[in-house]
């Protein structure tokens, strides 16, 4: 089994030993390197080529948003997931828009950082939970047209639910399973900020999606 290559990047040694206890027990991970500030995470990240970089937000001589950025452009393969005390979504953004995959909360459990290094290895994008809620506010402030938000999967799901299909017949019809139309409902829901049915038609008329 290959296993995923982790850099990691934290100006303090104990949270770096504490994560390299909890990543180094897995079966599937394999601790490459360690830097101390962000301009080594970005030597090493260039010299290692690892294939997720865990990057503390708030490092000295360069911070991980910045970090972030070059290891973004010069080893693109390399997923970046960084780390912060800070809810805010201005930090969030900040580090989203430089090119991060993920951002974790210092304080979330082992759990959720081995979760957020499987999931960015996949190619995917982790939140931690308790931040995903000031993303999207975030996200609806920002951008001109709240359809903007969805994936094109939730706009097709969207335009059925509001032709009035069930679940199941969206799900036969998507080759989904019904669990997963009802998943995609409820991001629907939650990224327009809709709380039932009507209102969800309404969206969709006036958005032209139906007639």
């Amino acid at each position: 089994m290959k296993r995923i290559r982790i850099l990691l990047a934290d100006d303090h040694a104990v949270v770096r030993q504490g994560f390299k206890m909890i990543l180094g027990a897995q079966p599937d991970m394999e601790i490459v390197g360690e830097a101390g500030n962000g301009r080594e995470a970005v030597e090493l990240a260039e010299e290692l080529k690892p294939d997720v970089v865990v990057m503390d937000v708030a490092m000295p001589e360069l911070n991980g948003i910045e970090a972030t950025r070059r290891v973004a452009g010069s080893v693109p393969h390399a997923r970046v997931i960084a780390l912060s005390m800070h809810k805010d979504s201005v930090y969030v953004r900040e580090v989203l828009r430089a090119g991060a995959r993920g951002y974790l909360l210092k304080d979330s459990g082992a759990g959720d950082l081995v979760s957020a290094v499987r999931a960015v290895a996949r190619g995917e994008g982790y939140l931690s939970p308790a931040i995903s809620n000031a993303v999207l506010d975030d996200y609806r402030r920002h951008v001109s047209n709240p359809i903007d938000l969805l994936t094109s999967r939730e706009r097709e799901v969207l335009q059925m639910l509001a032709e009035g299909k069930t679940n199941k017949e969206i799900a036969g019809i998507l080759n989904l399973s019904v669990y997963t139309v009802d998943a995609h409902r409820g991001r629907i829901m939650e990224k327009l900020n809709l709380h039932s049915i009507n209102e969800l038609v309404r969206f969709a008329v006036r958005n032209g999606l139906i007639d």
